[in-house]
């Protein structure tokens, strides 16, 4: 089993403006996996759960809305795990933009 990748986010926007903004983002979030679309999301409470299906491989994510954080899940298949580094280096770089 793989370890998942795991990132928090501070923001100062308030719980429904975050939930607002991922809600209309949540695509750009699968460009994390080359090819990667959004097969399904929902939310729980203030919890966004969420599937990016690519590259023949399924990620289960979840993305918990904080007063002042993001705190984001990414659990990889095994094949994918192999590019973790890489995708935790766009995610580094891309989530953040998705709170602007």
């Amino acid at each position: 089993m793989t370890e998942p990748i795991t990132m928090d986010i501070p923001h100062k926007q308030g719980l429904e403006s975050v939930r607002a903004k991922l809600d209309r983002g949540v695509g750009k979030i699968a460009g994390v996996v080359p090819g990667g679309v959004v097969a399904d999301h929902r939310w729980e409470g203030n919890t966004l759960h969420f599937t990016i299906a690519g590259m023949g491989q399924r990620v289960a994510s979840k993305v918990e809305v904080f007063e002042d954080k993001v705190h984001a899940v990414i659990d990889l298949p095994p094949f994918l795990a192999l590019f973790a580094d890489k995708i935790r280096a766009k995610l580094v770089k891309d989530a953040p933009k998705l709170l602007e």
